[in-house]
C-alpha cells in the first residue's frame, strides 16, 4: 500500500487533494498538519474522511514545518486520536506522553536527515517497546550499505516496520517496501511537494514501478549510476517489461563509485540479475566483470552488466547500437574487411560513449579524430584506441566525414548550445548526437538546415536498450514501444 503524503498551508486545499487523491484510488493518504498555515480545524479536515488518514504534526528537527509550542503539537496529536482518526505519527522520544486511546494506531517514528545510525537494531527495539503497531525509521543513506542494512532491518523484524533510506540513494527501499513486508510506503501527491529526499510521486510509484505488484518472484533489474535520477531507463525498460507480461522491475540505483565493487558484491542477494552501468562507472565495472565480450575489453569500458550464478557477465551495448545506427546511415558493407576506410570521423568528447564510438570505428578503419574540451582526456583516449587527437579549438578545421556528439553539450537544461558551429557542417557532413534529452538539439537543428544526414540520440539509446533487454530477458524488445515512450518523455506535447 501507497501512503501519500499531502502538505498545503490552507484547510481547503489539503481537503481538495485528499478528496481527489481518494477518488483517484489512493488507500492512505497523510495529513502534515504542520504544513497548515493558520490554527488547524481538525473539525474540518475530518468531518469527511475520503479514504484512511494519518495524522502527523511533524516539528523542524525531524524535518517538519511546525513552529508553535511543543504542547499545542502533542496537544493536537491527542486530540486526533480522540477524534478517531485510523492512524497518527508520534516520534519515538515523546511516544510515552502520548497514551493509546480507541482504535487509532500509533506509528512511532525516528528520522535521521545526516545518516543512518549504526545501531538500527537496538533503535528499533527500544522504538517497539512504545507500544507501537507499526515503527518508522527514516534515515539518510549515504552509502549502498545503509540500503542493505535498512532493508535487512525491515525483512527481518517481528513488529510492521517501515524502513526508509532518504535520498536518491535510498530510492530504492521506497520501491521495495511491500517485497520486504512494510505494511506501506511513503510517497508524494506532486513532483513540486516533496516533503522529503527521495520521495517519489505516488503516480510514479503506480504505474512506472508498479508497487503493489512487486512480490517474491519479481525479477530485478536496474541502471547503476551517480547520480541517477535524471534516468530515463527505469521508464522504457518498466514499460516494455508490463507490455511483455514479465514479472520483472527496472529499478534506480544511485552508487558512489567507491562503492561500486560492494554494491555489485550484494546484487545477487537483492534479486539483482541485470544492470545497465552508465557514468561514473562504465570503465570500473569492467574490473568487476568475470567474463566480458571482446568488444567491452576492447573499449575498455562495459555499460551491461548481467549475472548468471557466481558470474558477472559484461556487454558494451553502446558500441553495437552506435555501429548499427552508423552503419545503416552510411550503407555499410559488413562483408567487407576494411567497409570505413577513407572516412574520417571527428569525436567530440573523451567519456564512455565516446570511447565505445571510437573503438567501433577504428575497428572498420574509420580514421578517427578526437577533441575534447580537456586535452589530457583526449590524449589518453587517442593513445589507448590509436586515434588522433586535436585541440578543442581546432575542431572546425578537420575535414571529416562524421561528426559525433559524445558530449553532454546541448542536453537539456542547456539546450541553447551547440558543440559544433553551424557555418561549419554541409551536406555532405552526417552529423550523430548523442545526447537524446531533447531528441532535436540544437546541433541536430544545425544539421538539418545544413541538410547533413543524421543519427539522434534516441536512435543509438533506443537500440542500446533494447539489446539490454534482450541480454536481460533473452526475448525481443517492442522497439516501437521504446521508441514512442522516450519520445513522448523528452518531448511532452506542449498546451496552447
Amino acid at each position: 500500500m501507497i501512503c501519500v503524503t499531502l502538505g498545503r498551508a490552507r484547510h481547503k486545499r489539503m481537503i481538495a487533494d485528499h478528496q481527489f487523491l481518494a477518488e483517484q484510488g489512493a488507500q492512505l493518504v497523510e495529513l502534515r498538519l504542520d504544513y497548515i498555515s493558520r490554527a488547524v480545524s481538525l473539525k474540518r479536515l475530518l468531518e469527511n474522511r475520503f479514504c484512511p488518514i494519518v495524522v502527523t504534526v511533524r516539528r523542524r528537527e525531524d524535518g517538519g514545518r511546525w513552529l508553535k509550542s511543543e504542547a499545542e503539537r502533542l496537544t493536537l496529536l491527542r486530540s486526533a486520536i480522540a477524534a478517531g482518526v485510523d492512524y497518527v505519527d508520534i516520534e519515538a522520544d515523546v511516544a510515552s506522553q502520548i497514551p493509546r486511546y480507541g482504535n487509532t494506531k500509533r506509528i512511532i517514528s525516528f528520522h535521521d536527515f545526516d545518516e543512518t545510525p549504526e545501531d538500527l537494531e537496538e533503535l528499533h527495539a527500544a522504538m517497539a517497546e512504545e507500544d507501537a503497531d507499526i515503527v518508522k525509521i527514516a534515515t539518510m543513506a549515504n552509502s549502498f550499505q545503509d540500503n542493505l542494512r535498512m532493508m535487512d532491518l525491515v525483512k527481518n523484524a517481528k513488529i510492521p516496520t517501515i524502513g526508509i533510506c532518504m535520498g536518491e540513494m535510498g530510492m530504492i527501499t521506497r520501491i521495495l517496501g511491500e517485497r520486504l513486508g512494510s505494511p506501506f510506503t511513503y510517497a508524494t501527491f506532486s513532483k513540486d511537494k516533496k516533503m522529503a529526499p527521495g520521495l517519489l510521486e505516488w503516480k510514479e510509484m503506480q504505474t512506472l514501478y508498479r508497487y503493489s505488484t512487486i512480490d517474491d518472484n519479481t525479477v530485478l533489474f536496474g541502471v547503476v549510476a551517480d547520480p541517477v535520477a535524471h534516468s530515463y531507463s527505469p521508464l522504457i525498460h518498466n514499460r516494455a517489461f508490463e507490455d511483455s507480461g514479465i514479472n520483472a522491475r527496472y529499478l534506480p540505483f544511485r552508487v558512489p563509485k567507491s562503492d561500486l565493487p560492494n554494491f555489485i558484491k550484494h546484487c545477487k542477494e537483492l534479486g539483482v540479475e541485470g544492470l545497465s552501468v552508465t557514468i561514473p562507472h562504465k570503465e570500473e565495472a569492467l574490473d568487476q566483470c568475470t567474463q566480458a565480450e571482446s568488444s567491452a575489453s576492447g573499449i575498455g569500458a562495459v555499460n551491461t552488466l548481467v549475472f548468471q550464478g557466481d558470474s558477472v557477465l559484461g556487454y558494451n551495448t553502446d558500441y553495437r547500437a552506435a555501429m548499427d545506427c552508423v552503419e545503416e546511415l552510411f550503407n555499410i558493407d559488413r562483408t567487407k574487411e576494411r567497409p570505413m576506410q577513407g572516412m574520417t570521423a571527428l569525436i567530440l568528447g573523451a567519456g564512455g560513449v565516446s570511447r565505445a564510438i571510437a573503438w567501433g570505428l577504428k575497428q572498420r578503419h574509420c580514421d578517427v579524430v578526437i577533441a575534447s574540451r580537456t586535452f589530457e582526456r583526449a590524449e589518453i583516449l587517442a593513445s589507448e584506441l590509436g586515434c588522433r587527437v586535436i585541440k578543442w579549438e581546432d575542431r572546425h578545421d578537420e575535414r571529416i566525414n562524421l561528426l559525433v556528439n559524445g558530449t553532454p553539450i546541448g542536453m537539456h537544461p542547456d539546450v541553447d548550445v551547440s558543440p559544433y558551429n553551424e557555418t561549419s557542417l554541409n551536406q555532405f557532413v552526417a552529423v550523430f548526437d548523442t545526447v537524446y534529452n531533447p531528441e532535436n538539439t540544437l546541433l541536430i537543428k544545425y544539421a538539418k538546415r545544413a541538410q547533413c544526414r543524421i543519427i539522434t540520440g534516441i536512435d543509438m539509446f533506443v537500440r542500446q536498450a533494447a539489446y539490454q533487454y534482450k541480454l536481460f530477458t533473452g526475448k525481443d524488445a517492442n522497439v516501437q514501444l521504446m521508441r514512442k515512450t522516450i519520445k513522448d518523455a523528452t518531448n511532452p506535447v506542449q498546451l496552447n
